[in-house]
């Protein structure tokens, strides 16, 4: 069944097949274009890629830590936020190259032989307190015959991996990082509290030895007195040792005079007077020494023998007077034996003088000489006691300011529980998050792209197959606007029809709630509708050629329409083209968008009107040729 439509550049005409054809092209090609880029990330477990695992492990605080195999275990697992992952195989290189060439895999994922070390180099830094950290790498392998968004996934799945394996080693260093403070804290206020200790401790210690100056000093006088004092003992005892020699010379003398009277006076009878003088003055000389003995000086022992000297020698006197008037025999008998006293005495006396008196005198010089190096050693001792007083006190000074300033330092610093250590280690090493739900690689306005295009094609394919205007512009009698309707008006209901089913193939892909989709729909229908108009007055005006414009107008609509990083005049091309306002409305419904596409529908009809007008002017030369 043949429609009243006309083909374009053919006088076959048009049947409800081609209509059809024209209808169903945008809808199979729209939802062939939504079906295979709606939501990838649903099916990629029809991509296989291969893991090369060539990472030695590293071993930190006598634990083996195997980053490499951790990586390729968290590939493998996948990801939550994924509603599936690629088929992972664990693969050497070699096999990894070949199912690369063959189309076996369509990524591989080198781990290099570093990896471990790499990744762990900044905390080991960080706990030896100095090194070279590095950062970890990984390379991702695609064919050069790969699919497009082929490198896009693997990539992305291979960075979200290495992305999270960073912020788990980051935290880990972090929270060890936190753990320090506090623990340095807690060690320094330790220390502040022992050099609070130990300033008390100085500042008792000052005061003690702040003390011993005076004692020391009177220490010191008392040694110089009793080293005087000892001096002058000794000089006192050798006086007495010599006094006592002298005694004990003349006593020597007296018993050998005495034994030589009693010789004489056995030998003459007669007892000289001068002997009898003699006696009688040693015997008084003794007894006044005697009397005068101080014991405390001499010693007892000493003065109570001078005064048994003092006794005998008035005895001796006495006998000498004895002597005188008795008979030669009984003196000169007393005269031996007292002359043998005499002897014994001066005996005695040497013996007292040599042992008793000159050791005492030594004793009391040795004495003298201690005292005065003790008065010294006291003096020093005061000196030294100052300066220590002084130093500890500087020492009690200082450390009282060292542990007020540790006290500050271990105040100032952090402290933090296990559980905010943790806490904030994961934020830090993941600062910065989004709560977009986003998943897929394509965004949102993927579908209204395409929907806007194969849109546009459609309207192409219309007037690819049919007339912008009748062949017989030129003899009708009906008017510019007439022709121009009648032209328009199956492309516009098959425009409709094409944004309808494209609506319906997307609500079946893409499951837009009824307020949505109702949006959508209205705008595909009037995009359908204005981009029919816009085509019929590029051909119109332009024939072929217009055709080649529509395309590259599709063209450039799908450039600027994927992504923002076109230039700037090419983007500014695209936002006025046609396509622009049916690709904003079809993302969310606006009364601009409805606006700019009924103002292109309407100035492409006058357009269309205006070109028809045009073509039923000739000259009398064109009709005599035809």
């Amino acid at each position: 069944m043949t429609l009243p439509i006309e083909r374009a550049r053919s006088r076959k005409p048009i049947t409800w097949l081609t209509i059809l054809g024209i209808l169903l092209l945008p809808a199979a090609i729209g939802g062939i274009l939504v079906t295979a880029l709606q939501n990838p990330t649903e099916r990629l477990d029809s991509m296989t890629a291969a893991i090369v695992n060539l990472d030695e492990p590293v071993e930190i605080d006598g634990q083996t830590t195997p980053l490499g195999r951790q990586l390729a275990s968290g590939l493998v697992e996948g990801s939550d936020d994924l509603d599936s992952n690629l088929t992972w195989v664990i693969s050497n290189e070699e096999d990894a190259a070949d199912g690369l060439a063959d189309g076996e895999y369509q990524a591989v994922i080198t781990i290099p032989e570093n990896f471990s070390a790499a990744a762990t180099s900044a905390g080991q830094a960080i706990s030896d307190g100095g090194g070279e950290a590095e950062q970890a790498t990984i390379s991702v392998t695609t064919p050069d015959d790969g699919l497009v968004a082929d490198d896009l996934i693997t990539s992305q799945i291979a960075n979200v991996a290495t992305t999270t394996m960073g912020t788990m080693l980051t935290e880990a260093t972090t929270e060890n990082v936190l753990v320090g403070f506090t623990t340095i804290g807690d060690q320094i206020g330790d220390a502040a509290s022992g050099a609070l200790e130990l300033a008390n401790g100085a500042r008792d210690a000052a005061t003690g030895a702040a003390a011993i100056p005076e004692g020391a000093t009177q220490l010191a006088n008392g040694a110089s007195e009793l080293s005087t004092g000892a001096g002058s003992l000794a000089t006192g005892l050798d006086t007495i040792a010599a006094n006592t020699r002298q005694i004990a010379t003349g006593a020597g003398q007296l018993g050998a005079g005495l034994t030589g009277g009693a010789a004489t006076l056995e030998a003459q009878g007669i007892v000289p007077a001068e002997l009898t003088a003699g006696a009688s003055s040693v015997a008084e000389g003794i007894k006044t020494y005697a009397d005068n003995c101080d014991p405390t000086l001499l010693g007892a022992e000493y003065c109570d023998g001078l005064k048994e000297l003092a006794t005998g020698a008035a005895g001796t006197a006495a006998g000498i007077q004895g002597v005188a008037t008795q008979a030669p025999a009984t003196i000169a008998a007393q005269l031996r034996e007292a002359g043998t006293g005499a002897t014994q005495l001066a005996t005695g006396l040497n013996q007292l003088a040599s042992q008793g008196v000159d050791q005492s005198a030594a004793g009391a010089r040795a004495l003298s000489t201690g005292a005065g190096q003790l008065s010294t050693g006291a003096t020093e001792l005061a000196t030294g006691a100052t300066e220590l007083a002084t130093g500890l006190d500087t020492l009690a000074t200082g450390t009282g300011d060292l542990a007020g300033g540790l006290r500050t330092a271990s105040d100032s610093l952090p402290s933090f529980s296990d559980s905010e250590s943790a806490s904030l280690a994961s934020v830090i090493a993941d600062p910065v998050s989004t709560d977009s739900s986003m998943n897929t690689i394509f965004g949102p306005t993927a579908i209204p792209l395409l929907a806007a295009v194969v849109l546009w094609f459609g309207s192409l394919a219309s007037f690819i197959v049919m007339r912008a205007h009748t062949a017989r512009t030129l003899t009708s009698r009906r008017s510019s606007a007439s022709l121009t309707l009648r032209a328009f008006w199956p492309a516009a209901l098959i425009g409709a029809g094409q944004g309808l089913l494209v609506s319906l193939i997307v609500q079946i892909v893409a499951s837009y709630d009824a307020a949505a989709w109702w949006s959508f729909a209205g705008t595909a229908v009037l995009a359908g509708v204005a981009f029919a108009a816009v085509n019929q007055t590029l051909v119109a005006i332009f024939g072929g050629v217009g055709r080649w414009i529509s395309a590259l107008i599709g063209v450039l609509a799908v450039a600027t329409g994927l992504i923002s990083t076109v230039p700037g005049w090419l983007a500014g091309l695209g936002a006025a083209l046609p396509t622009s306002p049916a690709f904003a409305g079809l993302i969310a419904g606006s009364g601009s968008a409805v606006a700019s596409l009924i103002v292109w529908g309407v100035l492409s009809l006058g357009a269309t009107t205006l070109a028809v007008t045009l073509r039923r002017t000739t000259s009398a030369k064109a009709v005599l040729a035809t």
